[in-house]
């Protein structure tokens, strides 16, 4: 329970652009007067207080946390809020997933915003545990806690008006809910078709000149940093002039990272580039909550008493943290306290033989050509490389010596079925393999590695947990963090899981990985939304074109 209050602090006046020194006094969750002490100047000895940091897009499933978990490590930053998409476990539970979220949420006084995913599955070409139809978004639309339509991945189907995608659209905008963008790479005249269709933001933007065509059409641009998709230094040049227009999120945080910062170090570095901190502290605490129409505080009397103090407005270290006038965080560490985690999953893989991770070839020849998935550090997006393949005995093997490993997606939802191979580069292991139950977007197995064998163990000690992280090395070494949440979170403690996922993230740059976020970027590598050329559980696929494409050219 909150309780009343008065402190002293700097009090930031962003849309006012003016700092006074005030007594914020609390009663019954709000402020209740806001009384400046007739300073002429800000005191250097006391805490600027602001309004609390949105994340205005996330998954929070990404995170290997419950919501409970993920709120408890994210108000040590300062962030009050989320705008939070479900769509990871509505794939793979459905609507009762995103109730999950919900029932979850609930026990944390943490302000979370979701929408009701608009494409579960994402593509026809993969296979997902569940489906949530148009008539699954209008009911969901009946209950007030789902704030907005998740993001309209299916461009092609907004470009063509298709009518299942366009009748997603169309509740939304009659329930009186924004809807959600995702158009990596669209530009110019296909980028304004894509928004007059009612679609408001993207976050998918890497380039600030995609921005900038987005923009212009009236669209609000989401600046992404995350733990696999950093797009920050490409697109904070907007800020100046776009700053009314823009947003700091995530996407996809892991807890590693969300334990070391959030929505706070993107503030600290674009103050830091130079750019006015009024304009920095609009984008991160204000745009959101007036975009989705947020019920969090803006440090106002009347408002709820969402806010936070801060050393500074250079650093933002964050002294305390405060929700509906109730101290939840101070000094780094969380006063929420942990609550019970339920238990939900979908899984019915069967273990994976390594003769059934054979890419046999009919016709076979060693001067065969492959078509291979190149995957960037801090991207997303993939490009396809034409390599010569290694044939050993007449079957296509990894090739470490070149970066050339075998890609691996096991469907988890039909035990018959049988695994889908292609080749990669980019993930630099010299020996073992990782395996992954979070896979976006429908969660199948995901696993990469230097050998067959390596592949099935990783793969099998994934199974064996009904979902989880797992690496394998060359001596045998095994390392598992199990994720008995859908195979998408864990039923422990923030802290706990963070440890259990860098030891890993730890193990698989010793194996010789040189990305930043090895397991991150290989849970995008399923991801047939985004282009080009990826691995579902049925085959390889071009998403330029939306359609599959041999391994062998």
């Amino acid at each position: 329970m909150s309780a009343d209050f008065s402190l002293l602090a700097n009090v930031v006046d962003i849309p006012g652009r003016s700092i006074f020194a005030a007594t914020i006094a609390v009663a019954g969750g709000r402020i209740a007067a806001i009384t400046p002490t007739g300073a002429t100047a800000p005191d250097p000895v006391l805490p600027y207080a602001l309004p609390g940091f949105v994340d205005a897009h996330v998954h929070v499933e990404s995170s290997l946390l419950v919501p409970t978990e993920f709120a408890r490590l994210a108000v040590i930053h300062g962030t009050v809020a989320t705008v939070s998409d479900p769509h990871e476990i509505g794939n793979v539970l459905g609507v009762a997933g995103v109730e999950y979220m919900l029932d979850n949420a609930a026990a944390s006084p943490f302000k979370f915003c979701f929408g009701a995913p608009s494409c579960v599955p994402a593509t026809p070409f993969e296979t997902a545990g569940a489906t949530i139809s148009a008539d699954d978004i209008e009911r969901l639309f009946q209950n007030p806690k789902i704030g907005y339509l998740a993001e309209m991945m299916n461009w092609p189907g907004v470009l063509a008006r298709d009518a299942d995608v366009m009748r997603k659209i169309a509740l939304a905008q009659a329930a009186g809910r924004p809807v959600d963008g995702h158009a990596p790479g669209l530009r110019g005249p296909d980028a304004a078709h894509y928004a007059s269709a009612g679609i408001a933001t993207d976050h998918e933007c890497f380039t600030a000149a995609e921005a900038r065509d987005k923009l212009a059409v009236g669209m609000k641009i989401l600046i992404r940093e995350g733990s696999a998709a950093r797009n920050f230094d490409a697109l904070i040049e907007l800020l100046p002039h776009h700053y009314r227009a823009l947003m700091f999120c995530s996407d996809d945080k892991h807890p590693d990272t969300l334990l070391l910062g959030h929505i706070d170090a993107l503030v600290r570095r674009a103050v830091a580039l130079g750019h006015n901190v009024f304009e920095v502290l609009q984008v991160a605490c204000l745009n959101p909550v007036a975009h989705y129409r947020l019920p969090v505080g803006q440090l106002r009397e009347g408002d709820a008493a969402d806010f936070i103090l801060v050393d500074n407005l250079i650093d933002f270290r964050v002294q305390s943290t405060y929700l509906d006038g109730r101290l939840v965080a101070q000094n780094g560490q969380s006063l929420l306290p942990a609550a019970p985690v339920a238990l939900a999953n979908n899984f019915h893989a069967q273990p994976v033989s390594v003769k059934g991770l054979g890419l046999k070839i009919k016709g076979l020849q060693e001067a065969t050509t492959l078509r291979v998935i190149e995957c960037f550090d801090g991207q997303l997006i993939t490009a396809q490389q034409l390599l010569p393949a290694q044939v050993e005995n007449g079957v296509l093997v990894a090739d470490p010596s070149r970066d050339l490993l075998k890609l691996v997606v096991v469907n988890r939802y039909e035990p018959a079925a049988p695994p889908a191979v292609a080749f990669i580069q980019g993930f630099g292991l010299k020996a073992g393999a990782l395996a992954s139950s979070v896979g976006h977007d429908s969660h199948n197995i995901t696993a990469v590695g230097c050998d067959d064998a390596s592949l099935a163990r990783a793969i099998n000690l994934v199974i064996g947990a009904k979902g989880g992280l797992a690496a394998v090395g060359p001596q045998g070494e095994e390392l598992l963090l199990p994720l008995p949440v859908a195979g998408l979170m864990s039923d422990r403690s923030g802290p706990e899981v963070a440890t259990a996922y860098t030891a890993l993230d730890a193990f698989s740059k010793r194996l010789g990985s040189p990305l930043g976020a090895p397991f991150m970027t290989l849970s995008f590598m399923a991801l047939l939304v985004i282009p080009s050329l990826k691995l579902s559980d049925k085959g390889l696929f071009d998403g330029m074109n939306f359609r599959f494409v041999d391994v062998v050219v």
